[in-house]
């Protein structure tokens, strides 16, 4: 885990359980911790419509995303996944590494989380690297979301 976020979690008093494993870049290649690492895995996608808008999309990793219907509840233009560039510059991520955590960087990146990832009791993500876990309960993961300071909504996906 980076500094930064380590001191944003520590200076919100958001506890967690960090778990390190070989890296792991996609939702299929992290089937090896299920069973290891408790509650709700999640997937992260960062998008860009083709007006220029930047979106970070959390949901359950077990799901697929319907993008024409999110597409249609943003009133975005088409949705597209944001190249390795953007991301760097938006959430100073690289591509394997994507989660929430990212927004503590973020510019111009609206965060969309899933309805049933912020109803969950435990949840999971990279800490903004993807040979760690990190994960909270659904208090901490309270703490962290409402310090955000982007535009953000809790929708079902």
């Amino acid at each position: 885990m980076d500094q930064v976020l380590r001191s944003c979690l520590e200076k919100l008093g958001v506890r967690y359980r960090l778990h390190g494993h070989k890296a792991v870049f996609t939702v299929g290649e992290s089937g090896f911790l299920r069973g290891v690492i408790p509650g709700m895995h999640t997937k992260n996608l960062f998008l860009k419509d083709d007006k220029g808008a930047f979106y970070l999309v959390c949901m359950e990793g077990d799901r697929k995303l319907d993008m024409k219907a999110l597409r249609s509840r943003l009133r975005a233009g088409k949705l597209h996944f944001g190249n390795a560039e953007e991301l760097k510059g938006e959430l100073n991520l690289t591509p394997g590494s994507v989660s929430i955590f990212g927004m503590i960087y973020a510019r111009n990146t609206k965060l969309i989380l899933d309805k049933k990832v912020w109803s969950a009791d435990i949840v999971s993500f990279h800490p903004n690297i993807n040979t760690e876990t990190l994960e909270l309960r659904h208090g901490d993961l309270e703490l962290f979301y409402n310090s955000l300071e982007c535009q953000k909504e809790i929708m079902e996906l």
